[in-house]
């Protein structure tokens, strides 16, 4: 028990820097990679809602506090939350059939893993760049920076997913 709570913790650090460094980054004046709520999404599936939802704001009001935005990050990241075991159970209706609480692609399989992952992910997007714009006069652009920053987003969390995630092998 202690062990995982130290690794979502080392992990929830690494990523909050790693996001720090990227919201500086644009992609053709679009795209954002958003790899911070990697930690939220990965959560075990048996945690209790308050304790996700309050991980969920403390990591987007650090990501805030770095970047100087002042509750955006805190908003989508809790809003997500609020809807992670919705979704979760969209699709995955038999949440007790599963070895490891831990949503992945070794545990939900590559599919269901990627419906969960980018559902939440396109929901953030959404919420974060509309606030941001704060307006519907150029939509256009705001949801091409949604579609944009989800698929750069999805794929790098992919990416983690396969670094984080443990394979046990079958041996002979």
């Amino acid at each position: 028990m202690i062990r995982t709570v130290l690794q979502f913790l080392v992990l929830a650090v690494v990523l909050l820097l790693v996001q720090v460094v990227l919201s500086k980054v644009i992609f053709f004046n679009v795209a954002v990679p958003i790899v911070f709520i990697y930690v939220i999404l990965r959560l075990p599936v048996n945690l209790h809602v308050n304790w996700v939802l309050t991980i969920a704001f403390l990591l987007g009001l650090s990501l805030d506090v770095f970047n100087n935005t002042p509750g955006m990050h805190a908003l989508a990241s809790v809003v997500m939350a609020a809807f992670r075991h919705s979704v979760f159970n969209a699709f995955v209706p038999r949440e007790a059939d599963m070895s490891n609480p831990l949503p992945s692609t070794d545990s939900l399989g590559v599919g269901v893993y990627l419906k969960y992952l980018s559902t939440l992910t396109v929901v953030y997007c959404l919420l974060i760049f509309f606030v941001q714009a704060f307006t519907l006069r150029d939509v256009t652009l705001t949801l091409l920076r949604v579609a944009a920053s989800s698929v750069l987003s999805i794929a790098m969390m992919l990416g983690i997913d396969s670094l984080v995630t443990t394979r046990r092998e079958k041996r002979l």
